[in-house]
């Protein structure tokens, strides 16, 4: 897309305000992965209409850059190769177990 970010939850969080180039900006200078992600939960600024329809995609690109472009987190995945990854986490349901680990 022709940015750099700093971590790929800067990139996924960045993405929820595409159209407003400032508010993407500044998601894409916070200062770590999790500042990223509370500026992206922040209900302080509007998210891009279409969200819910292309965020797994973007969580797609944003695993797939992490992946090809960082050898060690490449090979650790790799590694794992047939046990079930999850994130756990009370945090979130969608994209982890809820904290219930399921």
């Amino acid at each position: 897309e022709g940015k750099t970010y700093k971590t790929s939850e800067h990139y996924f969080q960045a993405m929820k305000f595409v159209g407003s180039d400032a508010d993407v900006l500044e998601v894409m200078r916070a200062d770590g992965p999790m500042k990223a992600a509370q500026m992206g939960r922040s209900r302080k600024r509007p998210l891009r209409r279409d969200w819910e329809v292309v965020k797994e995609e973007v969580m797609i690109k944003a695993i797939e850059a992490k992946f090809s472009q960082h050898a060690d987190c490449r090979e650790t995945l790799l590694a794992s190769r047939g046990l079930f990854l999850v994130e756990h986490t009370a945090n979130d349901t969608y994209w982890a177990d809820g904290g219930d680990d399921s």
